[in-house]
């Protein structure tokens, strides 16, 4: 009876996970700055503005015109209409003269938790001079969970970079007016390697200069945006506050279970039925396995109690 009941239970979990097989259906961190700079705040649009701008105005004096710097935000929003706050947004770029560098967009899967599911990862490139009011700008558009403002100086980088390529400069200018003057073969190979060693490290330094200009020019804005239904609240909630949110979250999540149970039953139902079959027939199969065998000891102890007669 041991032997037929593994067979049982090793069917019923293959057509479970074949089960599970067949109802399944469907970057950034940066933090080397000099100047750390963070806020963390909650709100929703219409309310605690007066705070909003204030966590937006953090670390928004002037920097000194003298150095060179390079501004990274990293920003947690929330809003219940991400299609709009997308086309706000988009507005907002195009008249601070910045660009979206990178987007991804997940629009989620109605299934999920019985509710449609939806984010957004934005890389924006914001003129710097513009990012504080920018940033000002997005706390009334949407609810801001998070914000850390980072400002790196690279000065030093940029002046030994900027110097080096100037010094190559002049070097690659001497050394054509050198080749013009080359009297032997010898002299000109010579030259002309030494002219292609600059022109390759003039090219490197060049393409540096331009990196550090993008990115002291624009700032770089990392923009996560999630859809919610119920904005993160700002203040700290009360006991019985915290027990009502809690007794409703777990109220709505044992909702979504059932759902979602539901939902794989409905989707699962091919599987349960060919589940079912099998098991009924393997049952079926062991009772007149079973029913043999006592026929046959009782036919062996009927005929050994004949015997002794």
């Amino acid at each position: 009876m041991k032997k037929y009941l593994s067979l049982i239970l090793a069917l019923a979990l293959l057509l479970t996970l074949l089960a599970g097989c067949g109802s399944s259906g469907n970057t950034a961190s940066y933090d080397n700055g000099m100047v750390d700079m963070s806020d963390e705040v909650a709100m929703a649009p219409a309310e605690g503005a007066a705070l909003k701008n204030e966590a937006s105005d953090t670390g928004s004096a002037a920097l000194p015109e003298s150095r060179k710097w390079i501004v990274t935000v990293d920003l947690t929003a929330e809003t219940d209409d991400l299609d709009a706050l997308r086309a706000a947004l988009d507005a907002k770029i195009a008249a601070s003269n910045g660009y979206v560098e990178n987007q991804n967009i997940y629009n989620g899967s109605i299934y999920q938790s019985g509710r449609r599911y939806r984010s957004a990862n934005l890389t924006i490139r914001i003129p710097a001079g513009q990012v504080d009011a920018f940033l000002q700008d997005m706390g009334g558009l949407a609810n801001i969970v998070r914000q850390n403002k980072s400002i790196e100086d690279v000065t030093l980088n940029y002046v030994a970079t900027e110097s080096r390529l100037n010094a190559l400069q002049t070097e690659e200018a001497r050394l054509l007016e050198l080749l013009s003057q080359a009297e032997t073969m010898s002299d000109l190979l010579e030259i002309e390697a030494r002219l292609s060693e600059v022109r390759s490290e003039l090219e490197n330094y060049a393409s540096q200069k331009r990196l550090y200009d993008n990115q002291i020019d624009y700032a770089t804005v990392y923009l996560n945006i999630e859809e919610v239904q119920e904005y993160t609240p700002v203040e700290e909630p009360t006991l019985w506050e915290r027990i009502r949110d809690g007794f409703r979250d777990n109220l709505e999540g044992v909702g979504d279970d059932l759902l979602d149970v539901l939902v794989w039953f409905i989707v699962s139902l091919p599987y349960l039925v060919v589940f079912a079959i099998v098991i009924t027939l393997v049952v079926f199969i062991v009772k007149r396995v079973r029913r043999r065998r006592m026929a046959k000891k009782a036919a062996k102890k009927q005929k050994s109690e004949d015997n002794k007669e």
